[in-house]
């Protein structure tokens, strides 16, 4: 039997707090309402939606990690392991998610849980377009999605696709990090689109 060269705490499975983390949470805070169902996709160390349990009506979050799933549960919050929001009905008022963002070649994939949290593709979209494509499902008609965006992902790029799906885009937040800009986008339905 050949043991692994390394191998990793469940904690280090889990994407940790970080600036992201709490650019999310703080937008969240300041968007919440004492009525909001909330949901978080992927939410990680459970730290964002965690926040928020005792300001909306209800939380409940997911991961497909399930090192992340059981950090969230840690947190007091319901989680559940799914991919994206794959077997949930909703409606959610508010969705907040801090996708995988950082442009990943198949040759820099690092082959463990926390990857998944980490690999957004070569153009660091793959999930965020899988995200806009669903999110409709279980978002209630006058829902808002909170969703980080790092420049390194193309925020421009990330605003078309919403805006080609018939959704509003409005930067709510932002912050420099080292060599990047981290923005959280408030996304909602353009209703006016959608009945005229």
């Amino acid at each position: 039997m050949t043991m692994p060269l390394f191998s990793r705490s469940p904690e280090d499975q889990v994407y940790q707090p970080a600036e992201d983390t709490f650019l999310l949470r703080d937008a969240a805070l300041a968007e919440v309402r004492s009525d909001d169902r909330v949901l978080e996709v992927g939410c990680g160390s459970g730290t964002v939606i965690a926040a928020l349990r005792e300001r909306a009506a209800a939380v409940v979050a997911t991961d497909i990690n399930p090192h992340a799933v059981r950090a969230g549960r840690e947190q007091g919050v319901e989680t559940v392991r799914t991919d994206l929001f794959a077997g949930l009905r909703g409606p959610f008022d508010l969705v907040l998610f801090n996708p995988p963002y950082l442009p990943t070649l198949p040759e820099e994939r690092i082959d463990d849980w926390l990857e998944y949290a980490l690999d957004g593709g070569p153009t660091g979209r793959a999930t965020i377009e899988r995200f806009a494509e669903e999110v409709g499902r279980v978002l209630a008609p006058f829902g808002r999605v909170l969703l980080l965006v790092s420049s390194l992902t193309g925020v421009d790029e990330v605003r078309k696709l919403f805006a080609d799906l018939g959704y509003i885009v409005i930067l709510v937040a932002e912050e420099r990090v080292e060599d990047e800009d981290l923005v959280v986008l408030r996304i909602g339905r353009d209703l006016c689109r959608l009945t005229g």
